[in-house]
Formats: structure tokens, sequence, C-alpha cells
């Protein structure tokens, strides 16, 4: 029996919950989970969408313990397959989450583990419960991380903290996550996607356009290239923004702003 993609939208967030589950394995991800997140999330790049962000959680108490290594016999069988695999399906659902426009927040309850680290790594904000643990132990299974994957998560996590996961095998839990910076919300075991939705009100209560360009302009960043006169001038186009005009208005007014675009129609 293959893993599961839910979604359930979350009006009064303005948010969309996506679960992962696959029964019996604690939500290991197989590559029908991969390629569904790769799908999902690809489509919501697109325009026009009512949501102002995405959750990604897992079902039961568990977040993801990794991926089905009860698959890899098949799906890594030969260099084509493992190539396929790891850039058609894994490759392919991570950018499309890190790439997303939209804030994307991990709920993560439980293990978070392998291709489940890897999958809240890539989101924004992160979210856990006090027994969350992370990590990725495959030293103990005889394969190193494929680099593709390696080198998305040294750009979201702390050098020393992947060389501990990966050298030593070690599992570390909330609070050694949360020290580092890692997490951004830690809550009681059970709170995690409670939590996850009062971050997406929040969210809801900025300007729409702001946080969709806040996302674009830290991975540009990322480049760590000098801006160009061109990107210098766009990182100021908010002046002729309505919602800029309202935000400024409202301040100076002691009141509520209120927003009338949806920023949907960014480009």
């Amino acid at each position: 029996m293959s893993g599961t993609l839910h979604t359930q939208p979350h009006p009064e967030a303005s948010c969309l919950v996506v679960t992962l589950e696959n029964p019996g394995k604690r939500n290991a991800i197989d590559a029908a989970l991969w390629r569904a997140l790769g799908d999902l999330f690809t489509e919501l790049a697109a325009e026009g969408l009512p949501w102002r962000s995405v959750i990604l959680t897992g079902a039961g108490d568990a977040f993801a313990a990794g991926g089905d290594l009860e698959e890899f016999p098949r799906v890594r069988a030969d260099l084509a397959s493992a190539l396929d695999y790891h850039e058609g399906k894994v490759g392919r659902a991570l950018r499309a989450i890190a790439d997303c426009p939209l804030p994307v927040i991990a709920a993560i309850e439980g293990p978070c583990i392998g291709g489940g680290l890897e999958i809240a790594a890539m989101c924004d904000l992160r979210v856990a419960g006090r027994s969350a643990r992370f990590g990725a132990p495959i030293a103990r299974l005889g394969f190193w991380m494929y680099p593709g994957e390696l080198a998305l998560l040294r750009e979201r996590l702390p050098e020393g903290l992947l060389a501990q996961m990966l050298l030593e095998g070690a599992v570390l839990d909330a609070e050694r996550l949360w020290g580092l910076g890692v997490l951004h919300h830690r809550v009681e075991d059970g709170h995690a996607l409670e939590e996850a939705l009062a971050v997406a009100r929040r969210i809801v209560a900025g300007a729409p356009r702001v946080a969709r360009m806040h996302k674009r302009w830290l991975a540009r960043l990322r480049l760590r290239t000098p801006l160009s006169e061109e990107e210098k001038r766009a990182g100021l186009d908010f002046l002729d923004d309505p919602d800029y005009r309202e935000g400024l208005a409202a301040f100076l007014e002691k009141r509520a702003p209120c927003f009338a675009r949806h920023g949907q129609d960014e480009k």
C-alpha cells in the first residue's frame, strides 16, 4: 500500500494543510508520496489560489520516519533508477517545496528523520512538539546522502548540525534544534498543528504581497552576489503598492489596516 497525501483547507487561516500518511510505517515517504508532493507544490506555485500559506504535517504522532526502505531494492535497483528516484522524485519534491511562493510551515510531531528532515528543512518555518526527534542515521544502512539533497540541506541547516547527524548518526531532540534556531516554535506534544495554524493566522494579518516578496528576496540573497541596480529598484516596488499606502495610513490613524488585494497577481 502506497503512502497518501491529504489536503484540507482552513479558510479561517487562509491556509492549506497538507498531511503525509503512510499507515503502519510512521509516515515513511515512498516514491508515490515524493511524486505527489512534487505535483502538489508545483501546482501551488500557480497564481490565483486563495491560500496565503501552506502547513505540512504528518498523520498521527509522527512527521515522517524517513524514506520507505522496503521499496529501495526496487526504486534504487541500478544507477538509472537511483538517479530517477533522487532527482526525478525526491529532488523535484524538495525543490518544489523550497520554491513555493507561499510561506510553508512544518508542524512536526515525533520522528522527523531522513526524508522527513529534508522536507522540514525546505519549509520556511518549523513548529515542533517537545518529543520530536531529528536526524539522518543512514550510515548504519551503508549509504551516504545523495549530494543533490545534501546541498539543499546545507543551504538551510547549520553545517555543524548536519555533520553530527551524518557522521555520528545522531538523532537529536527538539531542545537541541530549538537552541540552534532551526525550530521557530516549540510546543507541548500534540499541539504542533494548532500552533502552525496560529502562525498562519499571523501571516494573514500582514499585507498579502509582503510574505511572498520576503520569501523571494531571502531566496535571492542566498546566492550571495551583489544586487544589480535593477534589483535595487525592484526592491522598492512597494512604494506604488496600495497595501503600503493603506498600512502606513492605518498606522498613522491608529487603526487596523484593511488590505484590499490578495496578492495573487504577484509576478
